[in-house]
């Protein structure tokens, strides 16, 4: 349990198997988000249809909804939504940066006001593992604080620190609370360190001394700061990380992010954007980058969404038709665009794991990129 084996490594690349409570996730991997134990619009069962082996819980949301004792007695959020597959379930951390209007970041926690009806609550360190706990996910998230894209040194370097005494916190929790009905969880760290090289390899330093993990997460990217320097910092940490364990880059998985970050090591993924996108009528398309099925080209094109792509969306309906559902008000047209994009980011991971396997991902992954680009500048220049 909780064993990660490396099975193949092209430069940076790795694709591996790490092995949970609920089943092996192979690697690289895009991990679904399902915030409130749901994937919007879609069912368990069709977010295991098109190939997802993990998805992701919020912590803060089903902390103030529906509860977590509530998920506990329902027999945690495995029986609870359904998923008999792996789980990993975040700390919290994101909310404080995301909705830092409505909280007080202090030194024993952070007290929120709750989005939903106002009411304030205090998470420390100790209480979210014991919520993380009740959840039951396989993977759970140490609590962090995430400074935002482009923050100045003094601020990155406090909550780097903080993050640091948090963790110790975390896992001095967390091993009191395996001690009591044994280890059918794993924490995970965080490294921090915004945008800057020695606070993130002093991130990595720290929390290799503090213990032995069955896995490392990386947070605060994509939070504001430019993608070359979202990049940069992935380079920066990859030969500072524990290589046998698997490799966690949060709250990332635009397609070209997802290539770039495999490209540096990292195997893990997840992010809200293509259900989002979808719900806004934005899909992914391997040969035209990122189309809006809104556009009056669409109205009688008979083709499929994406030729290349394999999922029921694609398999079944024509581009007129979706565009005709979206363009109706039609809640079939976000099910259906959201199904793509998950799909088209999951079979993504598993091509490039293949690449990986094949030891041909360099050449693959510089011609996805190129391809993609390409296609995208020429999208969104209006010529298609």
């Amino acid at each position: 349990m909780f064993e990660y084996e490396l099975e193949a490594t092209t430069g940076a690349a790795r694709a591996g198997r790490f092995n949970l409570p609920h089943g092996q996730v192979r690697t690289p991997a895009f991990m679904p988000v399902g915030t409130q134990a749901a994937v919007k619009t879609l069912t368990p069962e069709e977010v295991a249809g098109i190939g997802a082996q993990i998805v992701l819980g919020n912590t803060y949301h089903l902390f103030l909804r529906p509860g977590h004792e509530v998920v506990r007695e329902m027999g945690g959020l495995h029986a609870f939504m359904n998923w008999p597959k792996p789980i990993l379930t975040d700390s919290g951390g994101f909310q404080v940066f995301s909705l830092a209007a409505i909280n007080e970041v202090r030194e024993d926690g952070v007290v929120f006001r709750s989005h939903i009806d106002g009411t304030r609550h205090l998470f420390t360190p100790e209480r979210v593992m014991e919520i993380e706990r009740a959840l039951g996910a396989d993977v759970i998230m140490a609590f962090d604080q995430v400074p935002p894209g482009g923050a100045e040194r003094d601020l990155a370097l406090a909550a780097h620190e903080r993050t640091l005494r948090w963790l110790e916190r975390c896992r001095e929790r967390f091993a009191a609370l395996a001690a009591e009905d044994g280890p059918s969880q794993t924490l995970f760290p965080i490294v921090q360190g915004a945008t800057f090289a020695d606070l993130r390899r002093d991130s990595v330093r720290r929390i290799r001394e503090i213990g032995d993990w069955d896995g490392i997460a990386i947070g605060g990217l994509s939070v504001g700061e430019p993608k070359p320097k979202m990049y940069e910092m992935l380079e920066v940490l990859e030969p500072e990380l524990p290589p046998d364990v698997p490799r966690y880059l949060m709250g990332v998985g635009y397609p070209e992010d997802l290539i770039e970050g495999i490209r540096r090591g990292v195997d893990l993924f997840d992010c809200v954007a293509p259900t989002r996108n979808g719900r806004n009528g934005t899909a992914w398309v391997e040969d035209e980058g990122q189309v809006n099925i809104k556009a009056g080209r669409f109205k009688t094109d008979a083709g499929p969404l994406d030729p290349a792509c394999d999922c029921y969306t694609c398999r079944t309906y024509t581009r007129a038709y979706l565009r005709h559902l979206y363009v109706a008000g039609e809640v079939l047209a976000l099910r259906l665009l959201s199904l793509h994009n998950l799909r088209f980011l999951v079979r993504l991971a598993e091509r490039a794991r293949a690449a990986i396997l094949e030891g041909t991902f360099e050449g693959w992954s510089e011609d996805w990129l190129a391809r993609y680009r390409g296609a995208r500048a020429e999208t969104e220049g209006g010529t298609i």
